[in-house]
């Protein structure tokens, strides 16, 4: 059994002609000389390196498809008729007081000094992809009114067209970088924060000392990498002027556009988007422990890493050399991750599943702990997207993992609010939304909640802010229905036995009992009695 469908994707805009197909390569059963399109070989054909690419660029966030043979779907959440931990000290257990909207969802992250959040989910990271630059109000806005952290991602500085660079070729000005940050305070409560992420080209601009003394950061995000691809980050342009400039930075640029063919070529209207890679980095335990201090010496009070699917190796790595930093927070990105470009065959294929990845650093983080040596705090990405796998991963990796890590979960709210205000401009709600009523008051639910807190300044807050904080808002409840069914009523009282595994590959994978032999020495106790 194919665990994909291969040679066609609506990600990348390609289909077979035939119902039947080889599941092995993808291709028609029976593929006919004059076939019109068009799967993947197909377009390959004449558009070349365009089809590795899901798109089109700047308009879509992308997933792989690929079904894994274990993933959080494999768990179910244990239920319980008694108890009730995690409530405050003294409370008495009762009806009275075990209930779901008591449930306390708030978490810290942090080695020694704590960052808050009211919600254990924070975004992924939004970066020098079209979509995060074009949607940036609503994202930012959105993860300060919801009291969860924003991740500034990697590149930022270096495909500014304002950028300033001084006499050394580092960041003097970026309008772009300033931008995203002040957008982020002007709402920021005291819950989450922002951090920026380094990558290879942005230490070589000095995007951290800018960050720093500019606008006083006290988090910054080194990044080793992300689920969704083992490469470094890409964009796409659309001015071969532009590419010319992004490879004086130092930017690998694909095709060259300072080739004559490549002009003329983009001239001519055969190349319309030029793609820009970033280097690949390479990790060292003295280079990190180095370049952890250096950071701290710049002023950063806490430093955050963010690694990508890569294999057990690298993740023993991530792990021991974050100890021995003592880093704040690492994030562990699993396959196959979300996305604003990555080649889509390497989504697919590439990299250690979420659930796997993270019974691996459940495993490794034991294994430190019996050592004597302490664990970073430690939060999972890589396709959750909703209250109860979030629920699920927690309670796996407890209590090592703080919080959840969502991409295109928390993208999504944002640009639905978006384009409902566009909608309501012209007048033209689709009927699924005009439903429930053709005024922002009727068709938010959580409006005038805002407008209580924020009064006059719920005008400044876009639609696609009140988006995600409708989203969280959402997660916030159901997290506490889910904690009150298992008996939780804080976060610090989850544990790997409020689950159990439905089959016994995911026992095996997980660690977490098989549903037939949970709690059954208990059970059989009781029986007996």
């Amino acid at each position: 059994m194919n665990l994909r469908r291969p040679n066609a994707s609506e990600a990348l805009g390609t289909f077979n002609r035939s119902r039947d197909v080889v599941p092995m390569s993808g291709i028609c059963s029976r593929c006919v000389d004059g076939c019109k399109g068009g799967c993947d070989i197909w377009l390959s054909t004449f558009r070349s390196r365009e089809v590795i690419y899901p798109g089109p660029f700047g308009e879509i966030t992308a997933g792989a498809d690929k079904n894994y043979p274990v993933d959080y779907s494999h768990l179910n959440i244990q239920g319980y008729a008694v108890g009730a931990k995690g409530l405050p000290e003294g409370v008495p257990i009762n009806s009275d007081t075990a209930l779901f909207s008591s449930v306390d969802t708030t978490t810290e992250y942090g080695w020694n000094i704590k960052v808050p959040m009211r919600v254990p989910i924070f975004t992924g990271a939004l970066g020098s992809t079209e979509i995060a630059r074009a949607n940036w109000e609503h994202f930012a806005i959105g993860a300060a009114i919801s009291g969860i952290t924003l991740v500034c991602g990697e590149n930022i500085c270096g495909i500014d067209p304002g950028l300033i660079r001084d006499v050394h070729g580092k960041v003097k000005e970026c309008p772009e970088m300033d931008r995203r940050i002040n957008m982020y305070r002007e709402f920021h409560d005291g819950y989450g924060e922002i951090l920026v992420q380094l990558n290879v080209e942005d230490t070589r601009f000095g995007t951290a000392e800018y960050v720093s003394s500019r606008h006083n950061l006290e988090t910054i995000e080194l990044k080793w990498g992300q689920g969704a691809k083992c490469i470094g980050g890409e964009i796409k342009v659309k001015s071969i002027d532009c590419a010319s400039e992004l490879k004086k930075r130092g930017y690998i640029v694909q095709p060259d556009p300072t080739l004559p063919e490549v002009r003329k070529a983009f001239e001519s209207g055969a190349i319309k988007e030029i793609e820009r890679h970033s280097r690949l980095g390479f990790v060292a335990k003295e280079d990190f422990l180095d370049e952890v201090d250096r950071l701290r010496d710049i002023g950063f009070k806490r430093i955050t890493l963010k690694t990508g699917a890569y294999s057990a190796v690298e993740l023993a790595m991530a792990l021991r050399y974050g100890a021995e930093a003592k880093i704040d927070l690492l994030t562990i990105d699993g396959a196959p991750g979300g996305t604003g470009m990555s080649p889509w065959p390497m989504m697919n294929e590439w990299g250690i599943p979420t659930v796997y990845i993270q019974s691996l650093a459940y495993q490794y983080a034991e294994l430190l702990k019996k050592r004597g040596i302490r664990v970073p705090d430690l939060a999972i990405a890589g396709g959750i997207a909703d209250e109860a796998n979030g629920f699920k991963a927690l309670c796996m990796g407890a209590p090592y993992f703080k919080a959840v890590c969502m991409g295109r979960a928390l993208m999504i709210p944002g640009m639905v609010g978006k384009n409902i205000q566009k909608w309501l401009d012209a007048g033209d709600l689709p009927k699924n939304v005009s439903k429930y009523g053709n005024r922002v008051e009727e068709i938010f639910v959580c409006y005038e909640e805002l407008k209580e807190k924020y009064g006059n300044r719920i005008h400044d807050i876009p639609l696609g802010a009140i988006g995600i904080y409708s989203y969280v808002e959402r997660y916030r409840l159901g997290m506490q229905q889910i904690m009150a069914g298992s008996r939780n009523f804080s976060l610090k009282s989850i544990s790997r036995n409020d689950l159990m595994a439905l089959t016994e590959e995911s026992a095996k994978v997980t660690g977490i009992p098989y549903v037939m032999e949970a709690y059954s020495d208990a059970a059989e106790a009781i029986l007996l009695s």
